[in-house]
């Protein structure tokens, strides 16, 4: 099974920035860690196995090929879409928000 390159939207790159801010200003430098390894380790399941992920929001919001993976211990999830040669990551949003609101507009930018 081949990695494929896991390629994050500007906004899934702000979304992981403010996590791991919001977990330092709380003063939880642990946590704030552990979210960094649980992230990089989403990463690479979703690299090696794209379509590990749920496709509930692809048929909700009616997006194709729109998958998600929840990060495990923490209440973030990974949304992307796997294309020919790279996974593209929509955002990284946790899973109390607005997320149909959200990925109406997943921003074009690749980061």
């Amino acid at each position: 099974m081949s990695q494929e390159p896991v390629i994050p939207r500007v906004l899934a790159v702000h979304d992981v920035e403010d996590a791991v801010a919001y977990y330092l200003k709380e003063d939880a430098q642990d946590a704030a860690v552990a979210f960094v390894d649980a992230f990089e380790d989403a990463y690479a399941v979703v690299g090696a196995h794209p379509a590990v992920g749920s496709s509930r929001y692809a048929i909700d919001l009616e997006i194709p090929g729109l998958r998600s993976w929840a990060l495990p211990r923490f209440p973030y999830v990974i949304f992307y879409v796997e294309r020919d040669d790279d996974i593209d990551v929509w955002r990284v949003l946790h899973g109390g928000r607005d997320i149909p609101a959200l990925l109406q507009d997943p921003g074009s930018a690749r980061g």
